[in-house]
């Protein structure tokens, strides 16, 4: 089992094994994976284990992590590096994982120069050069059209670039302009659609920041592309080649659209 050949790794540092049985099950929960291609699918369970194998998991509250949960986790993190690398979650090894949303305490100081201290109810943060922190919930519990895992994990990819401001480290070929110009346009739509109440359906926290839009259309990119190619198509073929994948092309041809 994981959890087991895990504890393991400090004296064998080997690659957890999992049964074809255990693959589909946990893949059963991620429906979005049906979206990649057969060789993608194969290239995201090699990642999957070398990433199991490089991160140390924490369970805190009290939660205990079984080892369904590593993998689903594991599998929804490498999804977003699976043409980049694992290189790119490099300069950290933890992953905490809450049973639920939880509380950070902030501390901010006003424009007055007043300190202000409070709680701050999260379902995930990503800290940079340090862990990242995650919610879990029962499948019946789960935020609807949320995806904590790859929003966090995007978040890392931005910090690449330094800071969490909606430009990650573009591959090689990319242009820098190309990228600001999708998703400064994009980004200035969305907002103005929130602040109307608009119906966008894609989730309007995206609208707090473009770093939180980045997050927020990785999300919709991997588990809804049709919505994110139809609504934003700039932004979409931006992330088309940063992630090295199309998949609102399988995902139409799966769907019949």
């Amino acid at each position: 089992m994981l959890q087991r050949l895990r504890r393991l790794l400090g004296i064998a540092p080997t690659r957890p094994a999992v049964e074809a049985a255990q693959w589909r099950r946990v893949e059963a929960t991620l429906p979005f994976l049906d979206h990649l291609t057969a060789a993608d699918r194969a290239r995201l369970r090699e990642t999957a284990l070398a990433f199991l194998a490089s991160k140390q998991f924490h369970g805190a509250q009290g939660l205990a992590l079984d080892d369904d949960m590593l993998l689903a986790i594991a599998l929804q993190a490498c999804l977003p590096v699976l043409h980049i690398g694992l290189q790119a979650y490099d300069g950290w090894v933890g992953v905490i994982v809450y049973p639920g949303d939880f509380l950070i305490p902030r501390r901010i100081v006003d424009e007055a120069g007043v300190l202000h201290e409070y709680e701050d109810e999260v379902l995930g943060e990503a800290w940079e050069g340090g862990p990242v922190l995650l919610s879990w919930f029962a499948d019946e519990d789960a935020p609807a059209g949320v995806n904590v895992v790859i929003h966090e994990f995007a978040h890392k990819l931005d910090m690449e670039n330094g800071g969490v401001d909606g430009l990650p480290r573009l591959r090689p070929g990319m242009s820098r302009q190309a990228w600001a110009e999708a998703f400064g346009k994009a980004y200035e739509d969305f907002c103005a659609e929130v602040d109307r109440g608009v119906d966008t359906a894609i989730d309007p926290y995206g609208a707090e920041h473009p770093g939180e839009f980045f997050a927020v259309v990785s999300e919709v990119f991997f588990e809804d592309p049709l919505v994110l190619r139809g609504r934003f198509p700039a932004v979409y073929d931006q992330l088309v080649h940063f992630y090295g994948m199309d998949p609102a092309a399988r995902a139409a041809t799966t769907s019949g659209g």
